[in-house]
């Protein structure tokens, strides 16, 4: 009886100190930090692309102006913008001769000269659709190749997509090297037609000059409707083909130093649905200063695009129609990448967190490329690590984590 009596007296004297440890353990317990709860992102291999995107607009490639060839009386000109016209069939501008034309002995000898020099970029323009065309007839002889190649797995599809795409680079430059022989054949017949009237005994006896269409296109501008008098090289009108286009993007110089012909390059917001295809075909040697909406000086350089793909029916491309391209710079299928949101400077060195074990570890991190959503892993991560996305301010290396679910 007494024994039963002494451990339950224990008891009563114990348990305020119970209460207590155990008032204390809850305490401490709740002031004990909590781990953070952070979004994590796994490193890990995969193809990587970094391009650079600015706007920029289409033009014709091959713009005809047209002018008279000698001094004289432009006649009304009926065309206007938009009209459709005929490779040496639709009259774009008749020239009458003026009575000066006659009395001066320099109008013939510059006619002569006129018609030689016509003659010479004939032939220039004649050998330039010479390698144009074998340019196209290797190119087409490639894309066989990688045809076969990739029917029994000796070529991949990137390989094949690439030939294809050179292939139609190299059919649009045959396609503007015959219109530039066109054109050049044009400029003969109008020179040859500007020496008959000056050889002509009087202006009665002189025909007027009609300049034909150099190709089949459209008018795109027309500077002179009215009857006047002209002189030699005056704009009358503006003609060529719609869809011979291509873009012309301006970059910045720092960009286009990076960028070379050949590059791929998605050409966006032009209005359709899905992005075209296209390669660069020329980047400029030289730059030029140019002031932005900021009113900052900045150094801008031309890059003419051809486009790969056509454009889809029921859309309608036209000239200096705003676009904006994606030009890629760099690019590899197999590359270590991480996240650009799990990184951070601290001082000059790129560091990130690695989640193990519920710890934060801080570690110094090699960068290469860099696309801004992910950027290429040189050193200190593992392929498969976990990395920490915009880690908090409160994260320091050795903080307790746990990741967000």
């Amino acid at each position: 009886m007494k024994s039963k009596k002494s451990r339950g007296g224990w008891f009563r004297k114990l348990l305020p100190w119970l209460i207590t440890l155990a008032v204390i353990a809850l305490i401490v317990a709740g002031l004990a930090p909590k781990p953070t709860i952070v979004e994590t992102a796994t490193v890990h291999r995969a193809p990587l692309v970094v391009s650079v995107i600015e706007e920029g607009k289409t033009r014709i490639r091959h713009r005809h102006v047209i002018s008279p060839p000698i001094a004289g009386f432009l006649r009304r000109v009926e065309l206007r913008a938009g009209d459709p016209i005929v490779a040496g069939k639709t009259v774009l501008a008749v020239i009458e001769a003026s009575t000066s034309a006659f009395l001066d002995p320099r109008a013939q000898a510059e006619a002569e000269a006129r018609v030689v020099g016509a003659e010479a970029n004939q032939r220039a323009r004649q050998a330039d659709l010479d390698r144009a065309e074998a340019a196209l007839d290797l190119a087409e002889k490639q894309l066989e190749r990688q045809e076969k190649m990739r029917e029994t797995g000796a070529a991949s599809a990137q390989e094949y997509d690439e030939a294809e795409s050179m292939a139609q680079v190299r059919r649009r430059e045959r396609n503007a090297a015959e219109f530039a022989l066109k054109a050049a054949t044009s400029d003969i017949e109008i020179a040859r037609s500007a020496l008959l009237q000056a050889r002509a005994p009087s202006i009665e006896e002189s025909p007027p000059i009609r300049i034909m269409a150099p190709v089949d296109g459209f008018v795109l501008n027309v500077y002179e409707e009215s009857e006047r008098p002209v002189t030699p090289g005056l704009p009358i009108m503006e003609v060529g083909d719609p869809k011979d286009l291509e873009a012309e993007i301006e970059l910045l110089s720092s960009d286009a130093a990076g960028v070379s012909p050949g590059a791929e390059v998605s050409i966006e917001q032009w209005g359709g649905n899905q992005p075209l295809r296209g390669k660069v075909s020329v980047v400029e040697p030289g730059g030029y200063t140019k002031i932005s909406s900021l009113g900052v000086e900045e150094q801008r350089v031309k890059v003419r695009v051809d486009f790969v793909d056509p454009v889809p029916e029921g859309y309608t491309l036209g000239d200096r129609y705003r676009v904006e391209a994606r030009i890629t710079t760099w690019k590899q299928d197999d590359v270590l990448q991480v996240p650009t949101g799990a990184l951070f400077r601290k001082g000059n060195q790129w560091m990130s967190f690695v989640m193990k074990d519920g710890i934060a570890k801080e570690h110094k991190v090699g960068i290469g490329r860099n696309n801004g959503v992910s950027a290429q892993v040189l050193e200190g991560l593992d392929d498969g690590g976990k990395v920490i996305m915009h880690p908090p301010d409160t994260t320091r290396d050795g903080t307790k984590v746990t990741e967000e679910k």
